[in-house]
């Protein structure tokens, strides 16, 4: 069925319902955002002499709301000027609009009473047809409809977006009793296509399924912290990077999101799922309980499990001993087991060694592993007919890198068995039965697609919806046809390479830099296209800065100089091979990675994609072609005039900032991304399929190898507007001697040198001045200085 979703209205702009709004809005949808009127005037209100009929005081609250939402960080809007597509109002004067809204999100409080009443105002005014959701996360969808007409009920669904809405991937959908398939299947796919969610079809049970299984999670870490004697510092080591979990782990991730919501949620699975084996473990232990009472809530009340303090004039972070309740200085975490992991750069591959620790770490995770399988195994069918969708559900809304089927696959299935004999939880049956049918995992993967043990058939089958995506996990062994330490070459069918880099952080090396060759010299010979792209939590945070410092250190300037220019000749073949490339940028792209998006034919980008050149941070500016192109591009935009400065200026000033852009939108705003040319895709999923998809249409279309371009550069015109600039910046104490020094390296780069007039000159010769500049600074103590700095701290250091 066709169903354009042309605009939404939102009713609710808390917190959640706001976010829902900027999302939506994220992707192009109109909204209209309603909540009550205020019954009282504010002071300020009262100072101005206004009453309560006021339209600026009867649409107060959502305005204040939508607000707010605007100004916290992260951003829940791709680019500010997306706000635009939101209107607000209130539900006495603007409810009728939402007779010409194509969906309706409900996201007021979690009261049954007030829901209904909500919904009674919706049926009033509602086209028959139209989409109605909700985002509650604990009230069953029978109560809900209880009132409502056969049309409302046909059309009702629960939509439980994560907190927060553009950021977390899991939407969860829960069909209403007499919600038509065809509504569900929508629901399923708009998720998935145009939100860029992971749509995840849960049952009406309480906490549906992400909550259901990480509030478990959570519970039971309340409980086993004080068992093991481990501290909260100890727990977020445990569970954090080194098991593929956000760096907030556990307890950061709670005084994030906030204690009382976490209670909350747990309270309602204690009192709404008396039958399940765990139901004890949901009560509240007697340190979340006085936590509670003294409202150590988290971030939100500024101190729970941790408190952020300064003394002596430094900022310090306090941990809470759960025995005392007192707080402490944190403590910096050791343990033998995690040592081991150290060379393990796959985490998959590391659970087998976690649980074999011999100290209290091992210890640890052979406890926590035994009962999340434990959990998991007896939640099918309850929450599910389907085990991948618990998997789903844990990394779609709990950033976990692998779901507790996945962990149970890596640490082997008898394994896990064990782990769970040794602390007396009994096995489910249909466990048992999968071993005697001869299946040994939960997943295998066949021909490029994955597949997952059905219980009823007592088979592998086909987890569905793959079609629309291609991921390297699946197909890697099998269509990988070159690699090296560094990156590897994959061909996606068609004809069409794909270059992924395997390094760490996807640094740029010499094996990254081989592989691209590699790659277009293959697509050149024998293929048509050659995407570079990849499945990392980031695409590239850039050149390998370990290497490049102990070369520097070690005074092989020569060795530099050979290994500058060969990664400026490999980003120039981007542009100037004879056939197609396409990068598709995702989550940090910074430096060398954004100098290769900046020279591809065509960027598939992510929509969270974090761009810009970030050299100046570590004493350098973009050697890669960076600065060249960043030159090339405020050059094509020059008309007579002062404004060829000013787009100079501009261009100048995001390399001397280091800007990095919020969103891919927001690449384009820094002319990082070109429109017409380039474009975002909000599923990552999707990402390398529509790069892929592009790249054949790119060798269908006729793809002819691009020209070189002559740039024109301004010379001493443009060369002392910025050394007057950087000489103002520093007497003023804005910017460091050091500073200077490298905004005036930049500044000599992109005005092509000394020369006496505006003068169109090669790009070659534009990266000849931009590699010498990158040498000298490279022969500067404050340079070595900073570049050490951020290799051990992770920061910048302004010297």
């Amino acid at each position: 069925m066709k169903r354009p979703i042309k605009k939404v209205a939102v009713i609710g702009s808390g917190i959640m319902g706001s976010g829902i709004a900027c999302h939506f809005a994220n992707v192009g949808v109109e909204v209209l955002l309603l909540d009550i009127i205020p019954r009282e005037l504010n002071a300020s209100e009262k100072a101005k002499g206004l009453t309560l009929e006021d339209k600026a005081v009867r649409n107060r609250l959502v305005n204040d709301s939508l607000k707010a939402s605007l100004k916290s960080k992260p951003s829940p809007i791709y680019n500010k000027k997306f706000a635009d597509r939101i209107s607000t109002g209130n539900l006495e004067d603007d409810i009728s609009k939402i007779k010409d809204v194509d969906w309706i999100i409900e996201v007021v409080v979690e009261r049954l009473d007030i829901k209904q009443l909500v919904f009674e105002k919706i049926e009033k005014y509602r086209k028959p047809g139209t989409l109605i959701s909700s985002n509650t996360s604990g009230i069953p969808i029978k109560f809900m409809n209880e009132g409502r007409s056969e049309d409302f009920q046909q059309h009702f669904a629960v939509t439980h977006f994560f907190n927060p809405p553009r950021y977390l991937k899991l939407f969860e959908v829960i069909p209403g009793p007499n919600c038509k398939q065809e509504v569900t299947d929508f629901l399923m796919m708009y998720g998935e296509k145009f939100l860029g969610k992971t749509s995840v079809l849960a049952k009406d049970t309480p906490a549906f399924i992400g909550n259901r299984v990480g509030i478990f999670g959570i519970m039971s870490l309340f409980h086993q912290v004080k068992e093991l004697g481990l501290t909260v510092e100890e727990v977020d080591k445990l569970t954090g990077p080194v098991i593929g979990r956000p760096k907030s782990a556990t307890f950061r991730t709670v005084d994030v999101v906030g204690l009382d919501t976490l209670v909350h949620v747990a309270n309602g699975i204690y009192e709404n799922c008396p039958n399940d084996e765990a139901h004890e473990l949901f009560k509240l232990p007697d340190f979340i309980n006085k936590m509670m009472e003294n409202k150590w809530l988290g971030s939100k009340t500024k101190q729970g499990f941790y408190k952020r303090v300064v003394e002596n004039g430094k900022k310090a972070i306090l941990a809470l001993d759960l025995d005392t309740l007192e707080y402490r200085p944190s403590k910096k975490v050791k343990f033998a087991t995690l040592e081991m992991t150290k060379t393990i750069d796959n985490v998959i591959d590391r659970f087998k060694v976690l649980i074999k620790g011999k100290d209290k770490a091992g210890e640890f995770y052979r406890k926590n592993f035994a009962s999340m399988f434990g959990y998991v195994q007896n939640r099918i069918p309850e929450i599910s007919d389907e085990l991948y969708r618990l998997d789903d559900a844990m990394k779609a809304g709990f950033g976990w890198g692998h779901g507790p089927f996945q962990i149970w696959d890596a640490i082997g299935i008898e394994k896990g068995i064990e782990l769970m004999q040794a602390e007396n939880i009994p096995v489910a049956n249909w466990v048992t039965e999968m071993l005697e049918s001869g299946n040994k995992s939960f997943y295998t993967i066949e021909d490029g697609a994955k597949y997952y043990y059905a219980i009823p058939s007592k088979k592998q089958e086909k987890i569905p919806g793959q079609d629309s995506f291609i991921i390297l996990d699946n197909i890697r062994e099998a269509k990988t046809i070159w690699s090296n330490s560094e990156a590897a070459i994959q061909h996606l069918g068609d004809g069409i390479l794909n270059v992924e880099f395997r390094s760490k952080m996807n640094t740029i090396g010499g094996g990254v830099i081989q592989a691209i060759n590699k790659g277009i010299d293959l697509a050149e010979q024998e293929y048509e296209a050659v995407i570079i792209g990849n499945q990392a939590p980031n695409f590239s945070v850039g050149a390998n800065l370990a290497m490049v410092f102990m070369t520097a250190v070690e005074q092989e300037y020569d060795e530099l100089g050979f290994a500058i220019k060969s990664f400026q000749d490999t980003v120039m073949r981007l542009r100037y091979s004879s056939v197609p490339t396409i990068v598709a940028p995702h989550g940090m792209t910074l430096g060398g990675g954004c100098e290769m998006t900046l020279h591809a034919d065509k960027v598939v980008a992510a929509a969270e994609s974090y761009i810009g050149l970030v050299e100046f941070g570590v004493g350098l500016l973009p050697g890669g072609a960076g600065t060249k192109e960043m030159t090339l591009r405020a050059a094509q935009t020059f008309k007579d005039g002062d404004v060829q400065l000013n787009r100079l200026r501009e261009h100048f000033l995001a390399i001397a900032m280091a800007k990095v852009s919020t969103s891919a939108y927001e690449a384009f705003d820094l002319d990082i991304l070109k429109p017409g040319k380039d474009l975002v895709v909000v599923n990552r999923d999707r990402q390398i399929a529509t790069a892929k998809r592009y790249a054949l249409q790119m060798v269908k279309d006729g793809y002819t190898q691009p020209a070189p371009q002559k740039v024109k550069v301004l010379g001493k015109q443009s060369l002392g507007m910025f050394l007057v600039g950087t000489d103002a910046m520093e007497k003023g104490f804005y910017i460091s001697e050091h500073d200077k020094l490298i905004g005036n390296k930049i500044a000599y780069v992109m005005s092509g040198g000394d020369l006496s007039e505006p003068t169109y000159v090669s790009e070659q010769y534009l990266l000849d001045l931009e590699r010498e500049a990158f040498l000298s600074l490279l022969t500067e103590k404050k340079t070595l200085q900073r570049i050490e700095h951020t290799l051990k701290t992770g920061k910048p250091l302004r010297n």
